[in-house]
């Protein structure tokens, strides 16, 4: 039921989780889903909580990428990237490894360090080929930093080539390229 309801209605689905909390709050599975609940609702302590709860409890490492940015958005960086150069960090499979590489970038972007973020999405993963639904979700992160560090016309490129590898329509990555096409080159 939660999960069906985190994307229609974020709120009522924390409302069940919490309630599932109340009635089971020992088991990790359920402290897990309160926590991506209250992530989806903006609840960002909540979500810290319960998720370190759930890790406490021995649910696994998969959910370190949300840590991490519940952090960013508590207005604690920092914090984020010491999630994302933890030991667990290291021992996550593709799709988190690349999300809390997301994370750490925007961590790195929130303190003012855009070069940094750029360096931080790079690796041999960036460019190689599939249509895996992070690969859309990597490029269009390192465009969008690209941009941020004032390299447009990389960021162009990226955002290309972001589109390219997004079957599921998840980003905007071809409309943001055609809108930077499109603005007047600077004087």
């Amino acid at each position: 039921m939660v999960a069906r309801l985190l994307d229609e209605d974020p709120q009522l689905a924390l409302a069940h989780a919490r309630f599932a909390r109340s009635k089971a709050g020992r088991v990790a599975a359920v402290r897990e889903v309160a926590g991506l609940s209250a992530y989806h609702a903006g609840e960002w302590s909540e979500a810290l909580a319960e998720l370190r709860a759930a890790r406490r409890l021995g649910a696994d490492t998969g959910r370190l990428a949300v840590l991490a940015d519940c952090e960013r958005a508590l207005g604690r960086p920092e914090r984020a990237l010491e999630i994302a150069r933890s030991p667990e960090a290291r021992e996550l499979g593709t799709d988190e490894s690349v999300e809390l590489r997301i994370v750490a970038a925007g961590a790195r972007r929130d303190l003012g360090q855009f070069d940094a973020a750029v360096l931080a999405l790079q690796g041999p993963d960036l460019e190689s080929a599939g249509e895996e639904p992070w690969r859309a979700r990597l490029r269009y992160a390192y465009a969008d930093n690209l941009l941020a560090a004032g390299r447009e016309q990389d960021a162009i490129r990226w955002f290309l080539a972001a589109a390219e590898v997004d079957v599921e329509e998840a980003t905007d990555a071809a409309e943001r390229a055609v809108e930077l096409s499109e603005r007047p080159a600077p004087e």
